[in-house]
């Protein structure tokens, strides 16, 4: 079982004293697996929030948005999937990838246009405005993820944790 610190100090945060509590009243309960998730639950919180406003001065961008733009610029020239795969890579509902593209293609950021290959499909593409504000913005919140591993760890650690959580990441996907 996972070894807590009595009491507040720095070493010892919130989910440490979720876990203490529970083994208040569950003795029995090894509580380590609650201190890894809860703290990577709560990290991609606080990162969500960070990042999503390092994208906000590039249009009111939201991370959902970012995503989407972010899809289509990795996809490379010319920078053109189906609105199919683009949900697939989101893992989004439909209904929620259909706003995400009415909004984008309202801003001048992407086009939609019927599929040459598919009477019933389209094609979105990314327009060079949409290009050139995804360039920056990924810019940005990647500035804001180096800021707080670097507050935290070396890069040796970094890279440590990037590849333990692949290792875990690859068992319960």
């Amino acid at each position: 079982m996972e070894k807590h610190t009595p009491g507040p100090g720095p070493d010892h945060d919130a989910v440490d004293a979720i876990a203490d509590q529970w083994a208040a009243v569950r003795p029995d309960l090894d509580t380590l697996p609650m201190a890894v998730f809860g703290r990577i639950y709560r990290l991609a919180a606080a990162m969500r929030g960070k990042v999503d406003k390092a994208y906000a001065p590039y249009g009111g961008m939201s991370l959902g948005e970012f995503d989407v733009l972010a899809t289509l610029r990795r996809s490379g020239e010319p920078y053109t999937l189906s609105p199919r795969e683009l949900t697939a890579t989101l893992m989004i509902t439909t209904g929620g990838m259909t706003g995400r593209l009415d909004k984008l293609e309202r801003a001048g950021l992407l086009t939609r246009s019927p599929d040459p290959n598919d009477r019933r499909g389209l094609r979105v593409t990314l327009t060079d405005e949409g290009r050139s504000l995804v360039d920056q913005a990924v810019g940005a919140g990647l500035a804001e993820q180096r800021a707080a591993l670097e507050a935290a760890l070396t890069q040796e650690e970094s890279e440590q944790l990037a590849g333990l959580l692949r290792k875990l990441l690859a068992t319960t996907a």
